[in-house]
């Protein structure tokens, strides 16, 4: 070999060694645990992703650092990557196609950030994503393209965002998902078709909303669910048909409702009497369950009261029954009497005016 191609060998061989080696090497400032596949990053001060983190690993564990932004090219290489963990940072922004090397990812904790939307391709290239943790950030909409490739989804975790209202098709592409958490956000209404697709869901938990009113066939679908959480909202009544159709012939759904504006009376407590001879339908906290109307009953269990806003419902409709019939009766003879005086004086008249034709 001639001399310069020697010298030159000799100077791309660190260059191809650091190419090589490069994507092995460990961060100073992380852990890595090569044998296990682990790289430990937590709480190190990180304003950016390493671009040094070893290419083979399966779990990556940035939590707790600086992070305000996810780029483009943040985990390119890191195509064995199982677990990502990103909680506890900063996270405004993620860019488009920021985890679209990330084909294997099966779990993603980006909680406790502070992002207020994600972007329309966030689910593109994650199909193997089963778990998904978006809890305590600041998001206020669902796009409904953002989740709509995750078609391994079994676990979202949405709670304690902003969100008002949910788009029909928000959820449509998640067939596979079994636990949804939107507890702690500002939902006001639970409309039919929303949760259409979600025909595997076991838990649904909306604990803490603004929820008010709850569409007929909005849990229609839902005939897997094993627990629906509507603690902390602001229902007054509810449908007995909403809740019947979520009766399985194979699955205890258990109901958990205290603490929402219950107005009871005689249709609430019938209601919740029918929902409690359902055999597959399960209500928790019955027993917790308070009136926060008519002011005479505010503050009472509604268990406490069993049978007694029926009883004073009927006696309240009996005795009204009561007054329009002596109403209605006392118009009859008034009328009747009415009847026989103008008789009475219409004979009068005739006769007096016979007796003056006489004379």
């Amino acid at each position: 070999m001639p001399v310069s191609g020697c010298t030159m060998l000799a100077a791309l061989l660190p260059l191809l060694l650091n190419a090589v080696l490069g994507s092995r090497l460990c961060p100073s400032y992380c852990l890595c645990y090569e044998s296990s596949g682990l790289v430990d990053c937590r709480s190190r001060g990180l304003d950016d992703v390493p671009n040094s983190v070893p290419h083979g690993i399966w779990l990556l564990d940035l939590s707790g650092n600086k992070l305000t932004e996810v780029h483009s090219r943040s985990f390119v290489g890191l195509w064995s990557l199982k677990i990502l963990l990103m909680s506890n940072n900063s996270i405004q922004t993620l860019q488009p196609q920021c985890l679209s090397a990330l084909q294997f990812l099966e779990r993603l904790d980006l909680s406790f950030n502070r992002l207020r939307r994600l972007p329309q391709d966030f689910s593109q290239s994650l199909s193997s994503l089963q778990e998904l943790q978006l809890d305590h950030n600041l998001l206020q909409n669902l796009d409904s393209t953002s989740l709509g490739d995750f078609e391994n989804l079994k676990k979202l975790d949405l709670s304690y965002n902003r969100i008002r209202a949910l788009d029909v098709r928000a959820f449509g592409g998640l067939s596979q998902l079994s636990l949804l958490n939107l507890e702690g956000n500002s939902l006001n209404v639970l409309k039919d078709g929303v949760l259409s697709r979600l025909q595997s869901l076991e838990v649904l938990l909306l604990s803490h909303n603004n929820i008010s009113l709850i569409e007929t066939d909005a849990l229609a679908p839902l005939r897997g669910l094993t627990l629906l959480g509507l603690q902390g909202n602001r229902l007054q009544h509810i449908r007995f048909k909403t809740f019947l159709k979520l009766q399985s012939t194979s699955t205890t759904t258990h109901l958990q409702m205290s603490f929402n504006r219950w107005t009871c009376d005689c249709e609430l407590q019938r209601v919740f009497g029918k929902i409690r001879y359902v055999r597959y339908l399960h209500v928790d906290d019955y027993d917790d369950i308070v009136c926060h109307a008519p002011a005479q009953q505010a503050g009472s269990l509604l268990a406490s009261l069993d049978s007694q806003l029926c009883i004073v419902e009927t006696a309240s409709v009996l005795a009204i029954t009561i007054t329009v019939l002596l109403a209605v009766f006392g118009a009859l003879v008034k009328a009747e009497h009415n009847r026989k005086k103008n008789i009475q004086t219409a004979s009068d008249t005739e006769s007096e005016s016979a007796q003056r034709q006489e004379k």
